[in-house]
């Protein structure tokens, strides 16, 4: 499989992933707001205000799909790949705010003013359609990042991972599981107790789920947001060709910055030898150029720093090269 065939398989990976989590959580939000309205449960409504958030979330994903597709222009010379950390991290906040905040407090009203549940039987039977269709969800996220992670674990496979669509929907439907079955606890525990307070503290529970979920995702995309340096074996496979490269003297620094999952630029600076011409080195960087773009089709921008071996520090030159 060619490098561009093996982008645009994971580039159809994610957006498969999206449109499956969209499918599941749009089929099962206004089926949860009709049994909260009915039944009057707490964990039911935040279940429901859970897939609402869910959704809109994986539309922002779309969003940054789609965006991070579009070529470079005047205004963004490098491109829009930076679209896909965006609004990944928005989906954070959006579930933090949107899901969260909004569970604990409908958790904390119910507890403070219990009402009981009626036809808690509703309840059972969308909760249990639900989790079959978030289990579908998360079956097609799980499948698709266990094809990306080998065998790495998995909270590693996520850390390393530049494209953060996949593993928000799968932790995004792994927190959906576990609310359901908190949901049910909680009706449960009410309808077996005859005590409301019980179904409120499912929903205080669910919001907690969110939470830390919102705060993991958060941890991750900001770190993505703010630049991440490319893999170790690309970084050392760069330094390898710049040595086995005769015009070079010393490799002072190689850096490699991700602009988006398949999208990478990198900086080198080197020292050529002092017996070159001027037009030997321009060949030896064209060399090193499509050497690396060869074996690192990724990197889309190759930037260079020359110096001859015995000029000083400050005296670098700089060649930018594309």
């Amino acid at each position: 499989m060619t490098q561009s065939a093996a982008e645009g398989s994971k580039a159809e990976g994610s957006t498969k992933v999206v449109y499956a989590a969209i499918a599941a959580n749009f089929a099962i939000t206004v089926t949860k707001f009709v049994a909260a309205a009915i039944t009057g449960s707490s964990s039911m409504l935040s279940e429901a205000v859970h897939s609402v958030v869910d959704t809109g979330n994986e539309a922002l994903m779309l969003v940054g799909i789609r965006r991070a597709r579009k070529p470079p222009d005047e205004s963004h010379p490098f491109g829009y790949a930076r679209e896909l950390y965006f609004w990944p991290f928005v989906v954070a906040l959006v579930i933090f705010a949107g899901g969260a905040v909004v569970s604990v407090y409908e958790g904390v009203e119910k507890i403070l003013h219990p009402q009981p549940i009626e036809s808690a039987w509703i309840n059972f039977a969308v909760l249990g359609v639900a989790f079959v269709m978030e289990t579908v969800s998360w079956v097609v996220a799980w499948r698709e990042f266990n094809a990306r992670r080998g065998d790495a674990g998995v909270f590693e496979t996520v850390h390393a991972s530049k494209d953060p669509t996949v593993f928000i929907v799968l932790f995004e439907d792994s927190a959906a599981l576990i609310g359901l079955l908190i949901a049910a606890a909680g009706i449960t525990a009410e309808v077996v107790l005859e005590n409301p307070v019980y179904d409120g503290i499912g929903s205080v529970l669910i919001g907690g789920v969110l939470a830390v979920t919102a705060a993991f995702l958060a941890y991750e995309t900001k770190s993505l947001l703010i630049g991440e340096s490319a893999r170790r074996d690309l970084v050392d496979g760069v330094r390898a060709i710049l040595e086995a490269e005769p015009a070079v003297e010393r490799v002072n620094e190689v850096l490699a910055l991700h602009l988006g999952p398949e999208v990478v630029v990198s900086n080198i600076s080197v020292d050529v030898r002092d017996d070159l011409a001027a037009g030997h080195v321009e060949e030896a960087l064209e060399r090193i150029e499509r050497t690396v773009k060869d074996r690192y089709p990724e990197i889309k921008r190759v930037f260079t720093e020359i110096r001859a071996s015995r000029t000083p520090h400050d005296g670098t030159r700089r060649v930018a090269r594309s």
